[in-house]
C-alpha cells in the first residue's frame, strides 16, 4: 500500500500511493475520513450522548467517567489507529498493523465495555426498543457467544489462523476484506473482554476469581504468538512486503519489531487487565460487606423494637 519516496506500489485495492517513511509527522498528515468506519464511529459517539444527555434531562446521574472511557480510549482509540495515518501503513508496514491489532481487539474494547452503552440504552429507552435490548442480550445467540470459554476460544484461536495462513494474504490485497478484517479484531475484542470487565448486565457471567483465571491464562498466549512472529523463517504474506520495495523498512526487521509489539503489548494490556479485574473485585466486596452491616443493623432494629413491644408494661 506504500512505498519509498518515488517508488510505487500497489495497495488492497490494487491502487498505486506513494508514502513517506513512517513516523509522527506521516501518522497524522495520512488521516484519512473517507470510509465506513469513520461513519460507524460518529454514530456511535453521537447515540452515546444523546443518551447520555435524555438520560439526565430526566434528573438521572451518569457517571462522567463512562462517557470518557467510551468516547475516549473506546471510540477514540479504534479512530486513531484506523481513520490517522496509522491506518495508511497497516498494509505496508507490518510492526504498524500489530500495533493496530493490539488497539483494536484488546485496548479499545476494554474501554467500550467500561462505558457500559447496554446499560445506558436500558435506562434510556423505553417501550418496543427497550424489550428488543433485553431480548438480543438474553437470546441464545448472545449467552453462547459472550460465555467466557467460546469467546476465550476465538480470541486466541483467531491470530493463529490470520496470520498462519493465506487468510492474511487475502486481507492485504483486497480492501473490503482489511476493512472486514478491522469490524472483526474488534468483535472478537468485545466477546473476550466485556463479560470479564464490562459493567452491563450479560447472562452467565463468572465471578471474579474466574474471570481473573481466564486472563491470566491469556498471558501465555500472548507470549508464545509474539515470540512465534519473531522467530519465524519465513515472511508474512509471502513476497507482499518486499515487493513493495521500501527502501525505507526492512521486511525482516519490521516482523521482528511486529512480533515484539504483539508480545509485549499482549502481556502488559493482561496485567493491566487483571489489575482492573482485582480493583473491581474488592469494590464488589466492599459494597457487599456494607449491604450485609446494612441489612445487620435493620435486623437489630427490628428485634429491639419487637423486644421493647412484647416488654411487659410497668
Amino acid at each position: 500500500m506504500a512505498v519509498a519516496p518515488g517508488l510505487p506500489a500497489a495497495g488492497p485495492a490494487g491502487a498505486e500511493r506513494a508514502l513517506p517513511p513512517f513516523s509522527v509527522t506521516t501518522a497524522v498528515t495520512e488521516s484519512s475520513l473517507d470510509n465506513w468506519l469513520a461513519v460507524g464511529l460518529v454514530l456511535a459517539a453521537g447515540c452515546y450522548l444523546y443518551g447520555v444527555h435524555r438520560l439526565r434531562a430526566r434528573g438521572h446521574h451518569w457517571p462522567a467517567l463512562r462517557t470518557v472511557f467510551f468516547l475516549g480510549p473506546g471510540l477514540g482509540g479504534i479512530g486513531l489507529v484506523t481513520l490517522t495515518g496509522i491506518g495508511s501503513y497497516d498494509t505496508t508496514l507490518l510492526s504498524v498493523h500489530m500495533a493496530q491489532h493490539m488497539v483494536l481487539s484488546m485496548v479499545a474494547p476494554i474501554f467500550l465495555a467500561l462505558g457500559a452503552p447496554i446499560t445506558l440504552a436500558l435506562r434510556t429507552l423505553t417501550g418496543a426498543p427497550r424489550r428488543r435490548v433485553l431480548a438480543m442480550v438474553h437470546s441464545r445467540v448472545a449467552k453462547i457467544m459472550s460465555f467466557p470459554l467460546v469467546a476465550f476460544a476465538i480470541f486466541v484461536v483467531n491470530p493463529f489462523v490470520l496470520y498462519f495462513t493465506a487468510l492474511y494474504r487475502v486481507t492485504l490485497e483486497h480492501e473490503w476484506v482489511h476493512e472486514l478484517l478491522h469490524a472483526h479484531f474488534i468483535l472478537t475484542g468485545c466477546l473476550f473482554f466485556w463479560p470479564l470487565v464490562g459493567l452491563d448486565p450479560l447472562p452467565g457471567r463468572w465471578p471474579y476469581p474466574g474471570r481473573a483465571l481466564l486472563m491470566l491464562l491469556s498471558v501465555p498466549f500472548h507470549t508464545v504468538l509474539g515470540l512465534t512472529v519473531m522467530q519465524s523463517t519465513l515472511l508474512f504474506a509471502g513476497d507482499w512486503y518486499p515487493n513493495l520495495r521500501l527502501g525505507w523498512a526492512d521486511p525482516w526487521t519490521d516482523q521482528k519489531i511486529a512480533g515484539g509489539i504483539l508480545w509485549a503489548g499482549g502481556e502488559f494490556v493482561s496485567v493491566a487487565m487483571l489489575a482492573v479485574l482485582v480493583v473491581q473485585w474488592m469494590r464488589q466486596s466492599e459494597r457487599e460487606a456494607r449491604r450485609v452491616d446494612r441489612e445487620l443493623d435493620r435486623q437489630e432494629a427490628r428485634d429491639r423494637a419487637a423486644g421493647a413491644s412484647s416488654a411487659p408494661a410497668p
